[in-house]
């Protein structure tokens, strides 16, 4: 089975259209169930088809971690003792969507929240701590489903220019849900913009300019 299109150097996959769809599973383990990581980390991706009891047991999980986040935050308030609440389902999608902006969503949108995803754990990691190990783990889990990790196609000012029009984004001021720790999730809201270069040059593929 051929590796992603997206990704040369990634572990074979069940397919680029299924990569896609296990972005939105993958984010779903590193925000509430690290259980779907484990099945990630320990299951064959070749073995991850459409008749896969394991990918129906990701996809279950998943669902069931959406279906708890608003089921917990009808209003869109925000969660109990300062969880995000719905907005935890964000994670990784406001470079996600700035991406897709700027490229004029010549990249997909599970591709893109993939990239989102290890921005925002290359940001957790230089502005609240966020472990190496837990930021490698994006990476790892994430590729090992054919999805990219690395990203250095669109100038950072471009980027920044579409994440401050994100609806997510306050006045001026952007916000991101971000890792204090593995199913840990808080918004970081006004990180400096060294920060977020700092983050986004961490996407650059080994060997390319930072």
């Amino acid at each position: 089975m051929p590796s992603c299109a997206t990704s040369p150097s990634c572990a074979p996959c069940p397919g680029r259209s299924s990569s896609r769809g296990l972005a939105e599973v993958v984010k779903c383990g590193f925000i509430a169930d690290p259980r779907i990581l484990e099945l990630v980390e320990e299951t064959d991706p070749e073995r991850l088809d459409a008749d896969s009891p394991v990918l129906r047991e990701l996809v279950e999980r998943a669902v069931q971690v959406k279906a708890d986040v608003v089921a917990g935050d009808l209003r869109e308030t925000g969660g109990a003792a300062g969880h995000p609440g719905r907005e935890a389902l964000n994670y990784g999608h406001t470079l996600a969507h700035a991406i897709e902006r700027v490229e004029d969503y010549g990249v997909r949108h599970g591709e893109a929240v993939a990239i989102g995803c290890v921005f925002v754990a290359e940001l957790a990691a230089r502005t609240g701590g966020l472990s190496p190990a837990l930021v490698e783990r994006h990476r790892r889990v994430l590729g090992r489903v054919g999805l990219p990790t690395t990203y250095a196609a669109a100038p950072f000012d471009d980027l920044l220019a579409a994440m401050r029009v994100d609806k997510k984004a306050r006045g001026s001021q952007l916000r991101f849900v971000v890792l204090e720790d593995l199913a840990r999730p808080v918004v970081l809201a006004g990180p400096s913009e060294d920060d977020l270069r700092a983050a986004y040059a961490a996407l650059a593929p080994s060997g390319a300019p930072r």
